[in-house]
């Protein structure tokens, strides 16, 4: 449970608020809340351009399933097929600055906006069913900020 409070502070900016974040430990929870705010004024970019081997394409991250890193290039499942670039998986994260993209395992980040359903796999982890046919596993260490993100 967050609670939250307001002091009014007349010597801050009104343009610019100081957020601090109190509390025991630094756990991945608040972590978590302290992403969300550094990501609430960012700006989530309507299409991001991505350089694939002969050309950029113009793609609108509401349309990307599953950012995927294979073999060293990152494969981009949208609702139209498959992009692939030779882009940092943390890179392309950086630049689509869209909360719906949550990092599901070390190569891979789903867009929450195409999450089917999630059932339980081995080991800890689960798997992730996509539109259009697209599955992914999530691995036991992303298990539960997915879990926190979906607020199950």
């Amino acid at each position: 449970m967050v609670n939250s409070r307001f002091e009014e502070n007349s010597h801050i900016a009104p343009d610019n608020p100081i957020v601090i974040v109190q509390a025991a430990t630094q756990d991945s929870q608040i972590q978590a809340l302290m992403s969300y705010i550094d990501r609430y004024q960012a700006a989530n970019p309507t299409i991001v351009p991505v350089k694939s081997e002969d050309k950029i394409l113009m793609i609108r991250p509401g349309t990307i399933i599953l950012a995927d890193l294979v073999e060293g290039k990152l494969l981009l499942t949208t609702i139209d097929g498959i992009v692939v670039s030779n882009e940092a998986l943390s890179h392309f994260l950086g630049r689509v600055a869209n909360p719906s993209f949550v990092q599901v395992s070390k190569h891979a980040a789903l867009n929450l906006d195409h999450l089917l359903s999630l059932s339980d796999s081995f080991s800890g982890s689960m798997s992730a069913r996509l539109t259009n046919e697209t599955k992914t596993e999530v691995s036991r260490k992303y298990v539960k900020e997915l879990l926190q993100r979906l607020e199950v």
